[in-house]
């Protein structure tokens, strides 16, 4: 149960990274966003490291330093993808295919379901899936290009959570602190190199920051889940995020939810309930 919570409260914090990243990211080059994001994220967890301790052996500098190339990589696909939009339909496709590799490692490193984790599991996968298709007639549709980022952002956040959940379980926040150490340096690298193609629009500094705040708190929540509960329950609870990032879609940018997004919201509360009898 404590590991479902946590999973929950990741999901939530990134529905809302995302949301806002997206949102920065309509006003200005997706890099400068970045470059204001991954810094506030490692000052959130150079914050916590007095009170959820840290250590740096060989597997967490390894481990958190692939997570964080990862997260990089992540960070800009996903942010470009959100803001090219529709949000209610690019979120949730990135989602199940960040879902679908963790679980997977976690089942071939022998992790066991119960019969209400069986069921479970695929039915939250289901949920992403309608979310995903839930748009209709009038609605917006998303161009290829945004297809093609969405699918490769998932595939980039579902690496960071899979080698964050290979660092040491003692180890603390050692893991973050090396990974977004990394990804805000890879990202200023490609922006110093990128300089004249960022154009002069300045960045939602306020918006840009927040998310990234929010996105290191989801990052430690998803840590703690990962080291009390099973990869596979935990990762396609956090991948039920866009749900967060719909109702802000719907709330701030008047976008619409189809019917069969409301049916997944369903599937995915009838989802979890499962998987906390797991």
């Amino acid at each position: 149960m404590i590991a479902l919570l946590l999973a929950l409260g990741s999901s939530l914090a990134y529905g809302c990274a995302d949301f806002l990243g997206g949102l920065g990211s309509r006003k200005a080059h997706v890099l400068r966003t970045v470059m204001i994001a991954a810094p506030a994220s490692l000052a959130v967890e150079l914050l916590l490291w007095p009170f959820l301790g840290a250590s740096f052996s060989d597997r967490t500098i390894a481990w958190g330093a692939a997570s964080g190339v990862a997260s990089a990589a992540a960070f800009a696909m996903l942010y470009k993808t959100l803001a090219m939009g529709p949000m209610n339909v690019l979120s949730p496709v990135t989602a199940l295919v960040s879902a679908v590799l963790p679980v997977g490692v976690g089942l071939v490193q022998g992790e066991h379901l119960g019969l209400a984790g069986l069921l479970g599991l695929p039915l939250a996968l289901v949920a992403v899936v309608l979310v995903s298709a839930g748009h209709g007639a009038g609605a917006a549709r998303p161009s290829r290009t945004a297809l093609l980022l969405a699918f490769g952002a998932g595939a980039a956040i579902a690496l960071q959570l899979v080698f964050l959940h290979q660092a040491p379980s003692d180890s603390g926040v050692g893991p973050l602190i090396v990974g977004r150490a990394v990804s805000s340096a890879v990202t200023l690298a490609a922006a110093g190199l990128m300089y004249r193609k960022l154009g002069s629009e300045r960045p939602a500094y306020g918006m840009s920051a927040t998310a990234g705040v929010l996105d290191s708190v989801a990052n430690l929540l998803f840590l703690l889940a990962s080291r009390n509960g099973d990869l596979a329950v935990v990762a396609v609870i956090t991948a039920l995020y866009p749900a967060g990032t719909v109702l802000l879609a719907r709330t701030v940018l008047a976008e619409r939810i189809h019917r069969g997004q409301l049916v997944g919201l369903g599937t995915a509360a009838i989802a979890v309930s499962l998987l906390a009898l797991t």
